[in-house]
Formats: structure tokens, C-alpha cells, sequence
């Protein structure tokens, strides 16, 4: 556990937060869409991974989650207030669809975690070694291999623009993922 709190580490809850407020505007709808998680993204409540998530109640808790398509920059995340989920169109429509897909698998454990009241952005951890994030981590790599992805193609998926080459390699050894530069 590092001590001092890096800028990416307070950088997505504010963002969040921010969002919150701007949605009491007048102007927040502009652009901005939320629909039942079910009516998108059909089949997810079948899949494997997501049955591995939220067992019996997967039909349920997917039938209530609701998700917020968002035209600002970004990938995807948890609402902190409600647990909805937070999807930028953009990468929707331009990303790669395997990390969209890994990165949904990713979201519905946070949506799980939110659902048991676990802290998502527990600030005492950098975000690589933050326990919710690793578990969430976990399932997206175990359905990566499942799809066929090897260690190089999942090194890819795990790293991000706010991460330092020293952060994939922790995340990586977290969730038994061999990254070479």
C-alpha cells in the first residue's frame, strides 16, 4: 500500500462527483441518454462470466441496472450514488470491441461490489493495488483467456493511458498476467 495519493487516484471519483452535480443543471440531459442495462446489451445475463458475477440473482440485478450513455470523454465506470453504470458513447462506438466487452465484465463486479457495500474507491490504496479494482481485474482477465487472448494481447487491455509502465507491472503480477515491455 503506497502513501501518498496520486492525481489518477482522486481523478475519477472527482469526475464522478462533478458529474453528479452537473446532472442537478438544467442542461445535464443534453446529450446524455439512460436506458435498462437489459435493453442494450442483450445476452449479457447469459454469459458465463457475468453468471459467475452475480450467480442466481444475475437475471435480477441486470434487469434493474441501468446505464448511462455518456457523451464526455472516457471509458466506463460505477456511479458512486446508485451503482448505475457510466459509458462514454464514444468508446462505445469507437473501442475495441473485445475491451469493451472485458471492460463490461470489469464494471459488473464494481456493480456487484457497490450492491454490497464495499468502498470502490478506497483511497488508501493506488488504484493498481486497490482490492476492489483487482478483483474486478481478476474476472476481465479470466474471460480474456477464455476468449483466447495470450499474456501480450491482455497486457494490452490492462494498460492505460494514466497508468505508468511500474503500475502494469503490479496490476499484471496481481492478477497473474506476465507483461513483457
Amino acid at each position: 500500500m503506497s502513501e501518498p495519493r496520486e492525481w489518477r487516484d482522486i481523478l475519477f471519483p472527482t469526475i464522478m462527483r462533478l458529474g453528479r452535480m452537473l446532472r442537478t443543471s438544467r442542461f445535464s440531459s443534453i446529450g446524455r441518454t439512460t436506458h435498462p442495462f437489459m435493453d442494450f446489451f442483450k445476452g449479457y445475463e447469459k454469459a458465463e462470466a457475468v453468471r459467475r458475477i452475480f450467480g442466481d440473482d444475475t437475471e435480477h440485478v441486470l434487469g434493474s441496472l441501468q446505464v448511462e450513455f455518456n457523451p464526455i470523454v472516457g471509458y466506463m465506470g460505477v456511479d458512486g450514488a446508485d451503482g448505475h453504470l457510466i459509458i462514454s458513447s464514444k468508446y462505445l462506438n469507437e473501442g475495441d470491441k473485445v475491451d469493451i466487452h472485458l471492460d463490461i465484465v470489469h464494471e459488473l463486479v464494481h456493480v456487484r461490489q457497490f450492491l454490497e457495500g464495499k468502498e470502490l474507491w478506497d483511497s488508501r490504496y493506488d488504484y493498481v493495488e486497490r482490492p476492489t479494482e483487482i478483483e474486478a481485474y481478476r474476472y476481465a482477465v479470466e474471460e480474456a483467456r477464455k476468449l483466447g487472448l495470450d499474456d501480450e494481447r491482455i497486457c494490452r487491455y490492462l494498460k492505460t493511458e494514466w497508468m505508468t509502465e511500474q503500475d502494469l507491472r503490479k496490476l499484471a503480477r496481481a492478477v497473474n498476467v506476465v507483461c513483457i515491455n
